[in-house]
């Protein structure tokens, strides 16, 4: 059977949806929080000479300028006079030497520069966990061989305290080589001299035994729990313990309270966590007549516009056409940012406005009340595609009465009710949460029991739902709640 390849022109006629660059710019805009908005708006201030802020003062003409010109001389030579008078008056008070003039500073070098000023106004870094400690250790009383081994340990200190590589890595890791008798003799000065106590330890035990053993009472007890009885004091299994030691049952709980009054991880007592602060997008707040509203925050409706002067410039038929060229391409840019910034606003809150009202028995009763709220449920009403929803609600933050919360939280699946009613994981976890605050301590409920108590709720769970629910809530098990 013989094969032919031909080639014939053809004309077709399709349809297809491209992403014009103007759309991918507002879906690109769209997605952004509130600090990145300030900052893309930031940028395209300065590289786009058209567009400007409503904010800033209009630039004055050459007319402008003259007005302004008389008040401004007679604004200086009044400074001029007053600058000398005070000038007479200091050189009679001090006895000032006229010749001592040419050792003061110039007047352009005292003017103060704006960027040196933002700089000097910028925090200062933080000082890391490792520079503390290497201050610490510099007034610590050592030989200068263990002072250099205990540099290299103090190195190999992470944010949480410990010293998790192996000392003869340690060791190699540094020119010349340190030898590894002088590391086990600089790590116990670097455990016991410097403070937090229980810092550099090479695992939690050891963690725990240096602050039992820098306590000034007893801790015998408590140490041969640490080094023997962890993981029954995780899984709660006080009586084993009690058994073990031969110890008294409540001698062994007031000795577990001790232990859990230490601190595991002891880097974060010297050195705090930055945590990078959430600016939110949305406000949702009660008017006088007890309704929600909500509102966009300040930086949400930036007041952009288009240069009228360069408008006028790029009008005009008589200019260079390379210059025409420039300022079109610039204000076709101005133009798009400032129409997706507006598609922004808009969105925004008309999803957060339909989000408060579906919402709404949150606000009065916390997370129990979260209805089952899909994305998609919203696409359909908005007649979008989801991920439109999502890129709305990524990364944005409601500033609500009860906190400051991702817009996405009040996104949630969700099971109905024997009654009809529909429950979102959120306030059946809410609940289940609830049912483990109030059960008796001495007897614990086991899965099957919190699922009983949501059936009879009409909330239908199985007890492996009910489990990984608890896993996600950091609950543990029966067992380990148990108090004896």
């Amino acid at each position: 059977m013989s094969q032919y390849l031909s080639q014939v022109p053809m004309q077709t006629q399709r349809q297809e949806m491209r992403l014009t660059p103007q759309l991918i710019q507002a879906m690109d805009i769209l997605q952004l929080p509130l600090t990145a908005l300030e900052e893309r708006i930031n940028e395209e201030l300065e590289k786009n000479p058209v567009l400007e802020n409503e904010q800033q003062e209009p630039a004055e003409g050459p007319e402008a300028a003259a007005k302004a010109e008389p008040s401004e001389t007679r604004s200086s030579a009044t400074e001029e006079a007053l600058s000398f008078e005070r000038w007479e008056r200091l050189a009679r008070e001090y006895d000032f030497d006229a010749g001592d003039r040419a050792y003061l500073p110039r007047p352009d070098l005292m003017a103060r520069d704006a960027k040196m000023e933002a700089m000097a106004n910028t925090a200062a870094r933080p000082r890391s966990l490792n520079e503390v400690l290497l201050e610490q250790w510099s007034f610590v009383d050592v030989s200068s061989e263990v002072r250099r081994a205990g540099e290299a340990l103090i190195g190999y200190i992470d944010e949480d305290g410990y010293i998790r590589t192996d000392l003869k890595e340690i060791a190699q890791s540094v020119f010349p080589p340190i030898p590894l008798e002088l590391l086990d003799q600089a790590l116990p000065a670097v455990q016991r001299r410097l403070d937090p106590v229980g810092i550099a330890a090479r695992n939690l035990r050891e963690c725990l035994l240096l602050q039992l053993e820098a306590q000034p009472r007893d801790t015998e007890l408590e140490r041969e729990i640490v080094r023997h009885h962890l993981v029954n004091i995780q899984k709660n299994r006080l009586p084993a313990i009690a058994k073990a030691t031969r110890r008294d049952l409540e001698e062994v709980k007031q000795a577990v309270e001790v232990i859990r009054g230490l601190y595991p991880h002891p880097g974060h007592l010297l050195v705090s966590r930055e945590v990078p602060p959430i600016t939110p997008d949305l406000i949702v707040e009660y008017d006088e007549e007890g309704r929600l509203q909500v509102r966009l925050t300040r930086g949400n409706s930036p007041r952009l516009r288009v240069s009228s002067m360069y408008q006028k410039m790029m009008e005009e038929q008589d200019g260079d056409k390379s210059t025409r060229d420039f300022l079109r391409r610039n204000i076709e840019s101005a133009k798009a940012l400032i129409e997706a910034i507006h598609y922004r606003r808009d969105r925004l809150l008309e999803v957060a406005r339909v989000v408060v009202e579906r919402q709404g028995d949150f606000f009065e009763v916390g997370p129990a009340g979260l209805k089952v709220l899909r994305m998609s449920d919203l696409a359909d009403e908005f007649g979008c595609d989801s991920s439109t929803i999502s890129r709305t609600v990524a990364e944005k933050y409601i500033q609500t009465p009860r906190g400051i919360l991702p817009l996405r939280y009040f996104f949630t699946g969700g099971t109905e009710t024997a009654g009809g009613e529909s429950a979102s994981w959120d306030s059946v976890k809410a609940r289940v949460r609830e049912i483990v605050d109030g059960e008796d301590k001495s007897n614990p409920l086991n899965d099957d029991q919190i699922a009983e108590i949501l059936r009879a709720e009409h909330i239908d769970l199985s007890r492996r739902t009910i489990a990984k629910y608890r896993q996600q809530l950091d609950i543990p098990p029966a067992r380990e709640r148990k108090q004896y």
